[in-house]
């Protein structure tokens, strides 16, 4: 500690004497530099410098009976006299480092792990006892714990396993192992480590001082051995006597590689194949060893001479490495009873390294006898092809098939149709003479073609049969009329105009089309005089529709049916006549849809109670009126009218008058159902003549604004029925008094045309969804008088 004030002492003590052959005692003197200034010329004193001390050691791994004496500090200006008390503070301090406050003497009171931690800083400091004033500034040195050797070297990552190709060179590296020591790598030789191998001479040796182990011995062979058992062994203290070691176990396998060629157990194989087999089929095996793995001992084979060579093939089975030799053609015992064939069995990969070795290659012969064998008959064609006409009749020749026997003794052959090849029995094949004829006819929309096989046996054989493949194909006759391809339904607007295109029909036929043959349409003579539709065809299997008339009316007739009649142009010709449906639809200005359901015109939803309760009183009149006129006829006891037949008509009355309203029901003058022309004076009933008269009652007007409409009514029933000149039931009478009108204004157009802007209609569609339908016929008229 350098500019210190006072002297610190330290003594080193151990469990062996290393400390006192070092020096035993070490004092350590620090002053602190005291300069003075003065004036000129003053001679300045210096305290003597002492050296510098920062760093102490302990053995670790102490276990003797006594605490380790570390060191003693001692400050100059301690006299003696127990009046400075030293204290220890830091790492360990308390614990594992204690001083004696008075002699400031340091001991290690536990064993130290140099693994654990390698020093411990701590700082040391001189207080007066009494007033625990520091005497020194604090100095902080390290107490460095010595390494001893206690601990062996380790292989953290064992046990290895390696692989080396086999017949590698001396000296090819295997691989590196390495071992870790925890003893200190910068004292003494505590983790200086050497590698030698226990276990694995003389085949593989280590490197002492790398650890990689190599191949000791030339030309290991996998096929005799493939692995290895090493021991490796690492001691530190550089292998010398005393030191400590670790071992690994080191698990090498050699890998393969192409040294071996193939070879066949046997230089002749005999192998038989019956004269019936077929191409294709297997004859016999043979297979050439080799004991390398893998790609290395895969083994292709050929052919390389012999009489058969054309006659069989030989290919090789991957999983097995067996060469299979396999019928490359038919072969006929009375023709050839034996071939020879010689066989080569080759590595399909080699390795250069290694080619000095070969060849890679061994050769077999192999002698293949024929055996004879009682052959099935066989047909002429391997498949037949025929064709017949729809709706044949029964018993038509379809065609000849023929099979014949193979053997020297040439027996007849017996034909037959396999009954699961021709479920439903629709042709039937001679026996004797293969021909195939129809059970019954055909019909090509139902099934276009037939697949059936025909099966032949040789008689006095051994009943082996052949079946050959026979496809029947079945012409086409013009034997269906078309007709539309699917429900043609035609949409019209009610304001359709004339020539206007509403629609495209098309056909289909279930027979064949030629290239040049198209449907032609007309109208069914029974509607060929209609005045609504026409149709034009278009000369390539569809007709258009078009109108011919102005507007419809869902209300008169909302759908029609035009039958169209389609021809096609075939041999012979056929016809059908087909309906289509043309059904009328209310369309917008813009010609859109909206509904083609035939519905009643009805008034828009969402009305106001006023106009409701407006609509129920009329309905209620209307039923009291109906009520009058029934009581009134099962009063009379005799009629009332002379009907002659010369006079008999209906009383029909017109009116022009525009009704009011909602406001009908408040002031409604019913009393001019009396008589259409009551304001002009009284007149009789013109279809009869009226014995007597009733005056009109003066006082029988009800008030216009009167809402006793109950007392009203059965007054107007009392003298309806004693009054004679009342207007017969089937007379239709008129309102004679107009109400004040609704809130909505007059919908009516007779004033139309006082002004001008009465002819706008724009306002009809700020009036909602309800007055839509009116809007829509204000202004297509508005746009018709418009485009006038």
């Amino acid at each position: 500690v350098q500019n210190s004030a006072w002297s610190l002492v330290i003594y080193f003590a151990a469990a062996s004497s290393a400390p006192l052959e070092r020096g035993h005692r070490r004092h350590l003197s620090l002053h602190r530099h005291r300069e003075r200034a003065g004036k000129e010329g003053q001679v300045l004193h210096r305290s003597k410098r002492g050296w510098v001390w920062n760093q102490f050691f302990v053995i670790e791994e102490y276990t003797g009976p006594d605490p380790v004496l570390v060191g003693r500090l001692h400050s100059d200006v301690d006299a003696g006299d127990g009046s400075c008390r030293y204290i220890l503070s830091g790492e360990g301090a308390g614990t594992i480092f204690v001083i004696d406050d008075k002699t400031g003497n340091i001991h290690a009171t536990k064993t130290l792990d140099r693994e654990e931690q390698a020093q411990y800083t701590l700082t040391a400091q001189a207080v007066d006892r009494d007033t625990n004033k520091p005497l020194e500034p604090p100095s902080e040195f390290i107490v460095k714990v010595q390494d001893i050797n206690d601990n062996p070297p380790e292989f953290l990552h064992g046990p290895y396993y390696a692989r080396v190709p086999e017949m590698s060179n001396v000296g090819t590296s295997v691989m590196q192992v390495t071992a870790t020591d925890a003893d200190d790598p910068t004292y003494g030789n505590s983790a200086r480590l050497v590698y030698s191998i226990l276990q694995g001479q003389p085949y593989f040796s280590v490197e002492s001082q790398t650890g990689i182990i190599r191949t000791a011995l030339p030309n290991m062979d996998r096929e005799a051995r493939q692995e290895y058992d090493v021991v490796i062994q690492a001691k530190d203290m550089g292998g010398h006597m005393g030191g400590l070691s670790g071992t690994t176990e080191v698990k090498i396998t050699l890998t393969d590689v192409n040294d071996n060629p193939p070879k066949f157990p046997q230089s002749v194989y005999a192998m038989t194949v019956s004269e019936d087999k077929v191409p294709g089929e297997e004859v016999g095996r043979l297979k050439a060893k080799d004991p390398d793995l893998a790609e290395n001992g895969l083994v292709s084979y050929r052919f390389v001479d012999g009489d058969g060579m054309t006659v069989f093939e030989i290919t090789t089975d991957t999983d097995t490495r067996e060469g299979v030799i396999k019928l490359r053609k038919p072969v006929d015992y009375e023709t050839k009873k034996a071939y020879t064939l010689r066989v080569e069995a080759s590595n399909t990969h080699v390795d250069p390294r290694f080619i000095a070795w070969g060849p890679y290659k061994d050769t077999a012969t192999v002698k293949v006898t024929v055996e004879d064998a009682d052959e099935p008959p066989a047909f002429i064609a391997t498949s037949y092809n025929f064709e017949v006409e729809e709706n044949a009749p029964n018993g038509t020749v379809v065609g000849r098939v023929h099979a014949k026997d193979t053997d020297g003794a040439g027996n007849p052959v017996r034909y037959m149709i396999p009954r699961y090849t021709d479920v439903e029995q629709f042709f039937s094949v001679g026996p004797e003479d293969g021909i195939i004829r129809t059970t019954r006819p055909l019909d090509r929309e139902t099934q276009p073609w037939h697949n059936i096989s025909v099966s032949a046996t040789e008689i006095g054989g051994h009943h082996q049969d052949t079946k050959v493949r026979v496809n029947i194909k079945v012409k086409d006759v013009n034997d269906n009329a078309p007709e539309f391809a699917t429900h043609y339904e035609v949409l019209v607007c009610e304001n359709v105009s004339p020539g206007k295109l509403i629609g495209t029909v098309s056909a289909v036929d279930k027979d064949e089309i030629g290239h040049r043959q198209y449907f032609h349409f007309s109208i069914a003579p029974e509607a060929v005089n209609n005045q609504n539709f026409s149709l034009k065809d278009n000369r390539d299997s569809t007709a258009s529709i078009y109108v011919t008339r102005r507007g419809f009316s869902r209300m008169t007739q909302d759908v029609y049916f035009l039958p169209i009649e389609i021809n096609d142009n075939g041999v012979p010709p056929m016809s059908s006549t087909s309906t289509l449906t043309i059904r009328v639809c209310s369309c917008d200005s813009k010609d859109t849809i909206l509904s083609c359901n035939v519905e009643p015109y009805i008034l828009p939803a969402g009305l106001s109670t006023g106009a409701l309760i407006a609509i129920l009183a009329c309905i209620v009149i209307l039923l009291a009126i109906v009520v009058l006129f029934v009581a009134l006829r099962r009063q009379k006891k005799e009629p009332l009218i002379v009907f002659e037949e010369e006079d008999i008509r209906e009383n029909i009355i017109t009116y022009d008058d525009e009704g009011g309203g909602e406001e009908d029901t408040e002031a409604f003058d019913i009393a001019t159902l009396q008589n259409p022309d009551g304001a002009n004076g009284f007149l009789p009933r013109k279809d009869i003549k009226p014995e007597f008269q009733y005056p009109m009652r003066p006082g029988g007007r009800p008030v216009a604004n009167s809402v006793d409409v109950d007392d009203f009514i059965k007054t107007r029933i009392t003298d309806a029925d004693n009054d004679p000149t009342a207007p017969p039931y089937d007379s239709i009478q008129i309102y004679g008094y107009e109400g004040r009108g609704s809130i909505a204004g007059s919908l009516s157009s007779l004033e139309s045309v006082t002004t001008d802007s009465d002819l706008d209609y724009d306002y009809l569609q700020s009036w909602g969804p309800r007055f839509k339908k009116l809007a829509d016929l204000y202004g297509t008229k508005d746009s018709a008088d418009d485009n006038s």
